[in-house]
């Protein structure tokens, strides 16, 4: 049992070096996945467009940037900016959403991708501080594991 908890600790304190050393390769990722995402959004419900649109609705942002990201889109060509970029339903019409001057006023205008990973940077001490406490648990069980399985051969060689 020891054993196992053991290896358990080390495979998440492994995983939590290799997060913290390539942080930056995450960002980079996240930010060419989002860009990928952008160009690829369309109509249809598709996960990544849906993603996009919770993404934007949910962190009050639009594109990756910034909403000026929609105009190298095909999507934009086509229908102009998403309407989950708005800042009001009722107050956004398509013609709006066409026209990026007009739209500058009814969009959100910052970016996505800054506010996903400062939202993930702020969230990181509470993520922290809660693998911190599991390790924690995890080294007393392993301790206690090591004890009982020290107890247990002591007392059969006291039995013979």
């Amino acid at each position: 049992y020891a054993m196992l908890l053991s290896l358990i600790f080390l495979i998440v304190l492994v995983a939590a070096v290799v997060g913290f050393v390539f942080r930056h390769e995450i960002k980079t990722n996240f930010e060419s996945n989002l860009n990928l995402a952008l160009r690829d959004y369309n109509v249809t419900a598709d996960r990544h467009s849906e993603a996009v649109d919770t993404i934007q609705r949910t962190l009050h942002c639009c594109g990756v940037q910034n909403y000026s990201d929609w105009e190298r889109t095909e999507y934009f060509s086509q229908r102009g900016i998403p309407r989950s970029c708005c800042k009001s339903q009722d107050d956004c019409s398509e013609e709006d959403l066409k026209d990026p001057s007009k739209a500058k006023l009814k969009v959100f205008v910052d970016g996505c991708f800054f506010l996903v990973t400062s939202t993930m940077e702020s969230k990181m001490s509470v993520v922290a501080g809660i693998s911190f406490g599991i390790a924690c648990f995890q080294l007393i069980g392993i301790i206690l594991a090591c004890c009982l399985s020290r107890y247990i051969t002591n007392n059969q060689y006291e039995m013979v």
